[in-house]
């Protein structure tokens, strides 16, 4: 096949396992990134690079329309190397500023293009509290404080702006919290854990196989359920990478 994909965030901890598959799948792919070296590498590992700053909307829109895609893909965060707990609170205000406008400005571009789909990366702790296992139609925490709101306010404005994309179909990820190569994380959180590799995985079927909405990726209905992912995406946790850890 040769269908084209935009992928921002190829760089991440999700990216970098979600690439090689699209790769292997023979799609096009053309991977943004604000750092020249890394999309020398991403272009090493096969793929169009280009430099990009998803805050310069004029940029967005002229590498969008030029490269037509098909698809466009949206892992991108401004986090710490393995959630340096240290470095996180100088970090969750530029996080939340990449969902607000960094999103607003794929989605634009993005509708402007004529992309079918666009799939999101969200997170699975931001629901507001009520009866465990939360799925999805419950309603986000908008009445958090401190810094919990500035990652729930993020998490609201991407998640709004993807759903509401259409004539594109607007697909949100909320994934629990990874680990495996690259995370910082060599252990699952016993409510939450998502390994990394099934991380990508739901990507890629949501991608392909997606109708609009949110999903929650979680390895354990505990929490959260995933039963909507693995109904109507085929998901299921346990997909590795050859080498990755268990």
């Amino acid at each position: 096949m040769c269908m084209k994909v935009f992928f921002a965030g190829a760089t991440g901890a999700i990216g970098q396992r979600l690439l090689p598959q699209l790769l292997e799948r023979g799609y096009r792919v053309l991977a943004v990134s604000r750092s020249a070296e890394r999309a020398a590498a991403l272009e090493a590992q096969g793929a169009q690079a280009q430099v990009l700053d998803v805050f310069d909307a004029q940029a967005v829109h002229a590498a969008m329309q030029s490269f037509r895609p098909r698809w466009v893909i949206h892992q991108l965060t401004d986090l710490p190397a393995g959630l340096d707990p240290a470095l996180m609170p100088a970090a969750q205000p530029r996080n939340a500023r990449l969902r607000r406008e960094g999103t607003a400005n794929l989605v634009a571009a993005a509708r402007a293009a004529g992309v079918e789909r666009l799939v999101a990366q969200s997170i699975a702790w931001a629901y507001a509290p009520g009866e465990y296992p939360l799925r999805e139609e419950q309603p986000l925490d908008l009445d958090a404080e401190g810094t919990r709101a500035v990652s729930v306010g993020g998490i609201v404005a991407l998640e709004e702006t993807v759903l509401g994309a259409a004539p594109v179909e607007g697909i949100v990820l909320r994934y629990g919290r990874l680990y495996g190569p690259g995370t910082g994380s060599e252990e699952a959180d016993p409510r939450l854990g998502l390994h990394v590799d099934d991380a990508a995985r739901a990507a890629l079927l949501a991608l392909e196989w997606g109708t609009a909405g949110c999903y929650n990726i979680v390895e354990r209905d505990i929490e959260v359920s995933a039963a909507k992912a693995r109904h109507r995406l085929g998901w299921q946790p346990g997909f590795r990478l050859p080498g990755a850890s268990v």
